[in-house]
């Protein structure tokens, strides 16, 4: 009889494989974990936002003007999710000083030979699909590091963009720090045609990133997508960095 209890089975390993021990590790501190959820629900909500102020839908159109505010609804929703993205990045990026190894800003550039080794291995993995899997980084691995990076800088422009237009119809301090922006792009089309094309970048991003971390979750098998939630990863001892 099993120790499990009745009628439960022994487990045996299949042949040529060997058990691993695994340790907790602590990889996303709360302070990142809230920046990711945070910027999630506001970027999710400037896409949508955004798009239909380009595109409004012409259904919704009534004949009586007070039918007609949600347009104006949506435009706050889509202003008070800007700011809520601008301040929190701010926090992410003070984060990335102070926080643990895992959130530090000299992860998100390849400096070091392995850090663009790794950035070759993971191509192979993830795009060409020539090897099944790599090295499994604890934290993000250095392609995935770098293109946060470059998505933190589109973040910066589409958030520019955004005040510039924002500055012909508000006397704030923010948007009117960006005028200068409207001229340099030739006009409020120009700028309108940039903070539009960023859409569609961050859409894209959307989607990719979150096929890429269900598949490496299913690869790895250790907590990439509640790691988000609790902050813990499963680490196979001696083999992770």
């Amino acid at each position: 009889m099993s120790t499990f209890g009745i009628g439960a089975k022994h487990v045996v390993p299949a042949r040529g494989s060997h058990p691993a021990d695994y340790r907790r590790v602590y990889v996303w501190e709360m302070p990142v974990r809230a920046y990711h959820w945070i910027n999630a629900i506001a970027m999710v909500a400037l896409c949508i936002t955004g798009y239909l102020i380009g595109a409004p839908i012409r259904a919704f159109y009534a004949n009586e003007a007070y039918q007609q505010y949600w347009f104006g609804t949506v435009r706050f929703i889509h202003f008070f999710c800007a700011y809520v993205y601008v301040f929190n990045f701010l926090a992410r990026l003070y984060w990335g000083v102070v926080g643990n190894k895992y959130a530090r800003w000299n992860n998100f550039f390849p400096l070091t030979k392995a850090q663009r080794q790794e950035i070759v291995e993971v191509v192979k993995v993830d795009v060409l699909q020539t090897k099944q899997h790599g090295h499994f980084s604890t934290g993000h691995n250095s392609l995935a590091a770098f293109i946060y990076f470059l998505t933190f800088l589109a973040f910066v422009a589409q958030s520019i963009t955004g005040f510039a237009l924002y500055s012909s119809m508000s006397h704030s301090f923010i948007p009117r720090m960006f005028t200068w922006i409207v001229p340099l792009l030739g006009g409020e089309m120009g700028v309108r045609y940039w903070h539009h094309l960023l859409l569609w970048f961050f859409v894209g991003f959307i989607i990719v990133h979150i096929y890429l971390s269900f598949y490496h979750d299913y690869i790895e098998g250790r907590g990439t997508i509640s790691s988000i939630v609790g902050g813990w990863k499963f680490v196979r001892e001696k083999s992770d960095k």
